[in-house]
């Protein structure tokens, strides 16, 4: 079979894969009481208010995840070019739509940027969060590294000026070449990436909010002088293993709050929607560069100890090193 009917055939399965996930659960973001979680509350869709109950279920648990829709709201993520080629950086460039079909020029900034771009291929073997410029006309531009062949997920994360709420909308890209598709890694709870060893502890429960924590540590001893990153000492995207659900979640707390350190823990809440793997990308910057360690953990039924691992709840980890041109601002 040649390259074309392969890439073909695998679109094809992931287009009925994606049909499925139209049914399940909305994602929910930070649920600290710390005051500096309201000033991440509005960044992306993933940002909804919890159960005033403490049940930690999402107020609004009949809308979709966010990432799952090109439209939504009256906004729609245009690519200018859906079709590449892998194994060389490209120029992407989208626009954002609004309710007339014009572009949109006005963005509420969320941590220092406008938009956040997360580019990452279906099989989740890789994971790019970028900043791309935008021109007058409303043409956002960036250079993306796409390494290997097959189906690509683009995010786009932002607020547009005068919106409540933020909202995150995703376009699929399509890079030619000889498709080899591999599973998530498995491998364990603790990462090594440079040299910092990133060791996650906690669960995720489906439609229940739990705490997860990353600790980073070099040489041995734990890294206490993590430098902020984009207003954050870490920033977590979490992605479903199959539909690729997106959830773009923070850290509880921020630089110069009184409450909280710069390492070694970074800790986030969050819930998932559901249950199944979700491949989770922490971006974390110390000694100048912004490195991405990255894990695969199962959301299983049942009550979830926020301090000590589940036994029963597997888990698996891999890593890539992330330079500053990586994540371009």
């Amino acid at each position: 079979m040649n390259t074309a009917l392969k890439i073909t055939a695998f679109a094809a399965g992931l287009a009925t894969v994606f049909g499925t996930s139209y049914g399940l659960g909305h994602v929910t973001g930070s649920t600290s009481t710390k005051p500096s979680t309201a000033a991440h509350a509005g960044h992306g869709s993933a940002a909804e208010p919890s159960d005033p109950g403490g049940g930690g279920a999402s107020a609004d648990a009949g809308r979709l995840p966010g990432g799952l829709q090109i439209s939504e709201r009256g906004y729609t993520l245009s690519l200018g070019d859906p079709y590449v080629t892998a194994g060389a950086p490209i120029d992407l460039r989208f626009r954002i739509l609004g309710a007339d079909g014009k572009p949109v020029t006005a963005y509420r900034p969320a941590h220092g940027k406008e938009l956040h771009l997360i580019v990452a291929p279906r099989d989740l073997s890789s994971f790019q969060h970028l900043h791309p410029t935008r021109a007058a006309d409303g043409t956002w531009r960036a250079s993306a590294d796409l390494p290997a062949a097959g189906e690509y997920r683009v995010f786009a994360d932002f607020t547009p000026a005068g919106a409540s709420q933020g909202l995150t909308l995703g376009a699929d890209l399509h890079a030619a070449g000889d498709l080899r598709p591999v599973p998530p890694a498995r491998t364990g709870r603790t990462v090594t990436v440079d040299g910092y060893r990133v060791t996650l502890t906690g669960d995720l429960t489906p439609g229940r909010s739990t705490r997860l924590s990353l600790a980073v540590a070099k040489d041995g001893r734990p890294v206490t002088d993590l430098q902020p990153y984009l207003g954050a000492y870490g920033h977590l995207v979490a992605l479903r293993v199959g539909d690729l659900a997106y959830l773009h979640v923070h850290p509880d707390g921020e630089p110069g709050d009184a409450g909280t350190a710069p390492g070694p823990d970074i800790t986030f809440t969050t819930t998932a929607p559901s249950r199944g793997g979700y491949r989770l990308f922490l971006d974390f910057r110390h000694e100048g560069v912004v490195r991405t360690a990255a894990f695969t953990v199962n959301a299983t039924e049942g009550p979830a100890d926020s301090a000590t691992p589940s036994p029963s709840a597997s888990a698996s980890a891999s890593a890539s090193a992330g330079h500053e041109g990586e994540h371009r601002h």
